[in-house]
């Protein structure tokens, strides 16, 4: 399965209140008339600070990202060629300034628990003069272990971008957003996520991060299953 995720940030005059109540009542609802859509997630942000990690942040400003699963990239293809997609497409101006879209193979290290949780979605920037597939294999490999040793963490998963599209910020040597790989984690409370991330299973996760991330940026967000 692959999952479809829109970075979204709003527009300048609309407050959060509206742009939460337009994504909630008319957005979301036209993107879920998408055939072969298996599933769909908003999650708002509500606090946009790094929040217990000490590493670089990246320039992405958000509101809201949104998550779209799809079996394979083929029914992802025919979904966005389909009668229900141009409504969706109309839609975005009314409440949206820019948006990312980005294609991620999603890898679940740790299963969400069913508990009530926080979540937490960082964006990541491979390291400059760093490969594709270097990354690939740090953060699938090597790093994926580390988090997963997090005390207190209720859930932990990879997005690994496969594909890109247009960013508020761009990469100057490729012409592509600057991002690498989406991670989500979940805790029972942010009293657990900071003890989380002040853990000695922490500290060696973000030793190894400087050695092949640029950025991580954070949000906390509060997410909404529309489908």
């Amino acid at each position: 399965m692959i999952v479809r995720m829109g970075l979204s940030k709003k527009l300048p005059g609309l407050s959060t209140a509206e742009f939460r109540r337009h994504w909630r009542e008319v957005h979301g609802p036209l993107a879920a008339k998408m055939p072969g859509l298996r599933a769909y997630h908003r999650n708002h942000i509500v606090d946009k600070t790094q929040l217990a990690i000490d590493h670089d942040r990246g320039n992405w400003d958000l509101d809201g990202i949104s998550e779209l699963w799809f079996d394979d990239l083929a029914s992802m293809d025919r979904a966005i060629a389909s009668d229900a997609y141009p409504p969706t497409v109309a839609d975005s101006p009314r409440l949206i300034a820019a948006t990312t879209v980005i294609v991620a193979e999603q890898t679940v290290v740790v299963p969400r628990a069913d508990s009530p949780l926080i979540k937490r979605i960082s964006i990541l920037e491979r390291r400059k003069g760093m490969s594709r597939d270097e990354f690939r294999t740090e953060w699938l490999g090597k790093h994926a272990a580390m988090v997963a040793d997090f005390p207190l963490l209720a859930g932990y998963t990879q997005n690994l971008v496969i594909g890109r599209g247009q960013a508020p910020g761009i990469d100057d040597d490729t012409g592509e957003p600057p991002l690498d790989g989406i991670v989500e984690m979940w805790f029972r409370n942010q009293q657990d996520l900071c003890a989380a991330f002040r853990s000695p299973a922490a500290d060696t996760s973000q030793a190894h991060a400087l050695h092949f991330l640029e950025t991580i940026t954070a949000f906390l967000v509060e997410p909404h299953v529309v489908i």
